[in-house]
């Protein structure tokens, strides 16, 4: 288990999460359970994650010689989140290596300090063309390091 598995909601702080999005729930997130379906979650991980990416220039969708594939990901559920509500999602990085990244992404219902969830997934990167794994480049290195 990874320590982010081994952690319980309370012990996620939001001073963990150097990167912050809101996000809104929408209508069309809630399952018939009348909660956010499960699956939502990793949109917001998603989100979330390539924001940051593109926000610090370190992503062109469409033009990066570079680009990350997922390769896992998991979410760990506490507590639910509905709509109508606004979600604050923190990034941090838990693991970067020679060719991966492992990011977490902890989200926290408006002014509330325990987690709702606790996600992320690994990146590895790989060149665009042959899909073949390749170091992380430097300008992306550098930005992740900061988020560790």
């Amino acid at each position: 288990m990874t320590a982010a598995q081994d952690e319980k909601p309370e012990e996620a702080s939001r001073q963990d999460y150097l990167y912050w999005q809101r996000v809104t729930t929408r209508w069309a997130d809630n399952d018939v359970y009348g909660h956010v379906n499960n699956a939502v979650y990793f949109n917001y991980i998603d989100s979330v994650v390539n924001q940051f990416l593109i926000e610090n220039s370190l992503l062109d969708i469409k033009d990066s010689p570079t680009i990350g594939l997922v390769v896992q990901s998991q979410c760990r559920f506490f507590h639910p989140l509905a709509y109508p509500g606004q979600v604050d999602c923190g990034l941090r990085v838990r693991h970067l290596g020679t060719t991966s990244v492992g990011y977490e992404v902890g989200m926290f219902a408006e002014d509330i300090e325990a987690a709702a969830a606790i996600g992320g997934f690994t990146h590895v990167f790989v060149d665009r063309q042959q899909r073949r794994p390749c170091p992380v480049p430097d300008r992306v290195r550098k930005a992740l390091q900061a988020l560790i």
